[in-house]
Formats: structure tokens, C-alpha cells, sequence
């Protein structure tokens, strides 16, 4: 769906990850570092959003005129695996068609730091996706932040739940506003701009 074609519904941009201090510097919630800075960039602050297990902020992204978009950010306060009921209850409190909904979260087959932007498609095995899919259907976008492969044979559930590693924070906060710049334009542009300028 192009944005044009619904201009005036708002936007529901989900950062992915679990709550929790112990769990903050996780690759598993890069989702959530990107929502952080994207709140920093509206002025607003995380707050619960009444019955839903959420925390959200309400604000407004682009240049003034036609290409301002309201958004919702939320991170749910589910652990990963239940994402799907909170974000799903916003979802129906503001009104967001599935195709306004984006989750920004980590991926295991994409190299450290490279994004791809798409709409739709599976879940490859993120139990965040997953359970957003299950609640409402899979036609929502999607902000892939890289994360690799673990080293040797370290499971998969081990490194996803390791901090990012000394050598990685050192470009941490560059990627992170790369893919909170990536999330504004596909709001604001659309899905192809963003992905000619931002896919790698």
C-alpha cells in the first residue's frame, strides 16, 4: 500500500525487544534503541498507554504541509515472543491500517548494521514478527536492522541476548540513526525511496 493512499491514518511504529535494564543493551532490542531515538526527534517521552502493555509516544514526523505524518511509537512491555497483543491493541485504539504499522527489530541474516526495508513476507524464525503476524496478518512493513551470525556455535538465543559486542557500540548510535532516518522516510516517501536510499 503506497502511503498516499491513506494519508490521514496515523502511523504505528513498533520498536521490538524486551523490558527490562537487564535486557537494554541486547541485539534483540535494537528495536527498541531506534524507537528511543525517534521519540527523542518528536520531543516526546514513553509513557503507558492505558490497557494496553505498552509504552508510547504521540507525535508528528516530516516537513509541514501534505508530507507530515502522525505516528505512534510504542515499545511493548510483553517480553518479545507476546508482541503481538499490545502492539494489535493499539493497533485498534488508533485506528492504524495493518499497511501503517511498521516493527523495527533485529536480523540475524543481514550483516552488523545493514538495513532492509520491506512490506510483508515471513517472520524468519523472530519470535516478534511472529507473534505480530499471528495477531493481525503479515501485510505490515518492516525494518530489518542487521545484526549477523553468532560467532562458532554460540546459539542463536545466546547472542540475541548478549549486549552488542565493544567493537559494535562503536558504530552503534551511527546505525541506530541511520535506521531511525530509514523509518522517517519510508513514513514520510514511501517504501521504494526508502529502500533505494537505505536498503544495503
Amino acid at each position: 500500500m503506497d502511503v498516499t493512499t491513506d494519508a490521514a491514518a496515523p502511523w504505528l511504529i513498533v520498536g521490538l525487544g524486551n523490558p527490562g535494564p537487564e535486557y537494554a543493551g541486547n541485539r534483540h532490542n535494537v528495536g527498541f534503541m531506534v524507537a528511543d531515538l525517534l521519540a527523542d526527534r518528536v520531543g516526546g517521552r514513553f509513557k503507558r498507554a492505558g490497557r494496553a502493555q505498552a509504552q508510547v509516544v504521540e507525535g508528528r514526523i516530516g516537513p509541514p504541509g501534505p508530507l507530515n505524518r502522525r505516528v505512534v511509537l510504542a515499545k511493548p512491555m510483553s517480553f518479545m515472543n507476546l508482541s503481538g497483543g499490545p502492539v494489535n491493541a493499539l493497533r485498534d485504539f488508533y485506528k492504524v491500517p495493518v499497511a501503517h504499522v511498521v516493527a523495527v527489530h533485529d536480523e540475524l541474516d543481514i550483516d552488523y548494521g545493514m538495513l532492509r526495508l520491506k512490506l510483508g513476507g515471513g517472520d524468519n524464525g523472530h519470535n516478534g514478527l511472529k507473534s505480530m503476524t499471528k495477531a493481525f496478518g503479515s501485510d505490515y512493513h518492516r525494518v530489518r536492522f542487521g545484526i549477523g551470525r553468532p560467532p562458532g556455535r554460540m546459539p542463536v538465543a545466546d547472542f540475541v541476548l548478549k549486549d552488542f559486542s565493544s567493537a559494535e557500540r562503536k558504530e552503534l548510535d551511527y546505525f541506530v540513526d541511520r535506521a531511525a532516518d530509514a523509518v522517517e522516510c519510508l513514513v514520510i516517501e514511501g517504501l521504494e525511496r526508502a529502500q533505494s536510499t537505505y536498503n544495503s
